[in-house]
């Protein structure tokens, strides 16, 4: 099922030309556009109604659905930061694709971000990726400690919960589009 919210963007188009052949039969949700609470909700009960008709682990069922519950809450706070710097509506748009693949499920996900930000977010990702799922434990506890929140409002808690869920290394990249956009991709695979 393929949605559309907001204006038309080439961001879902960049999304799908990822997938090519097979993948893209197998493609349970894409969205782009602008996410609300209320349509982060919509979505998420979407992706629990249909987890539960294909996939028979709960535990798989669950682990997806929470990573998916923290991609689009971050592209939600993403998206609520953009607003508020007075950017231009699609440099709050997100785009959101879950796919189920033969050796689990892939939740991509995509926004445009500043220049500038890049290097931020670049390290925190390393640095997640370079952690064991100890060290990732740890760091959630000292984050959840420390008790400092981001200009989106978030704890920082995000790409390490997606992390620790998935049980997998965060696939990310960083696309120059103008001069004052970068695009964003992350990939978390979620293993069955």
């Amino acid at each position: 099922m393929v949605m559309r919210g907001g204006t038309t963007s080439p961001l879902l188009h960049q999304m799908l030309g990822l997938y090519g052949g097979p993948e893209r039969q197998h493609i349970l949700l894409s969205f782009m556009g602008d996410l609300g609470p209320e349509l982060v909700t919509a979505l998420l009960n979407m992706v629990e109604r249909k987890m539960g008709l294909i996939e028979p682990d709960q535990r798989v069922r669950k682990r997806v659905f929470n990573v998916v519950m923290e991609c689009l809450q971050n592209l939600h706070h993403h998206g609520r930061s953009q607003q508020a710097a007075g950017r231009s509506p699609e440099d709050g748009q997100g785009v959101v694709m879950i796919t189920r693949l033969p050796q689990g499920y892939s939740v991509l996900t995509g926004n445009f971000m500043a220049p500038g930000e890049v290097d931020r977010l670049r390290a925190k990702l390393d640095r997640v990726n370079a952690l064991t799922a100890e060290g990732l434990r740890a760091l959630y506890k000292e984050q959840l400690a420390n008790g400092r929140y981001s200009a989106s409002g978030g704890g920082g808690l995000g790409l390490i919960d997606i992390a620790r869920r998935s049980g997998t290394k965060l696939e990310y990249g960083f696309v120059p589009h103008d001069a004052r956009r970068t695009f964003f991709s992350l990939n978390v695979n979620v293993p069955s």
